[in-house]
């Protein structure tokens, strides 16, 4: 499997991107994906998972109604739309996924990406 992200880049306070992940094979194949997030100085936590399979979608406290998890099977892309932009957004963003059930659909990811950098200035 693999997954390769992009859409990052520079933006002000307030400001939106979306982020895109393409992955080799079909997202059904998948018990869930989803976007984790790396500040600076910071370990990996998760921002945003879906589970076609069982209908759910997590996301982050702190991103919740600012952030939205999409995909598209057909085209084997996943999204995360990111607006209005904090500071605090700051950091690298992966797409993952996991393959098989879990007690917690948004732990214990199988594949990653390489990454796209996020930079929110103030």
């Amino acid at each position: 499997v693999q997954l390769v992200e992009s859409g990052g880049g520079m933006v002000e306070s307030g400001g939106s991107l979306r982020l895109s992940c393409a992955a080799s094979e079909f997202l059904l194949d998948y018990y869930s994906i989803g976007w984790f997030r790396q500040a600076p100085g910071s370990g990996r936590e998760g921002v945003a998972c879906l589970s076609r399979k069982i209908g759910r979608i997590y996301y982050r406290d702190s991103v919740k109604g600012r952030f939205a998890i999409s995909d598209d099977n057909a085209e084997k892309m996943v999204f995360l739309d990111l607006n209005n932009l904090k500071p605090e957004d700051t950091g690298v963003y992966y797409c993952a996924v996991r393959m098989y059930y879990a007690d917690n659909f948004c732990e214990g990811f199988d594949y990653w990406g390489q990454g796209t950098r996020v930079t929110v200035s103030s």
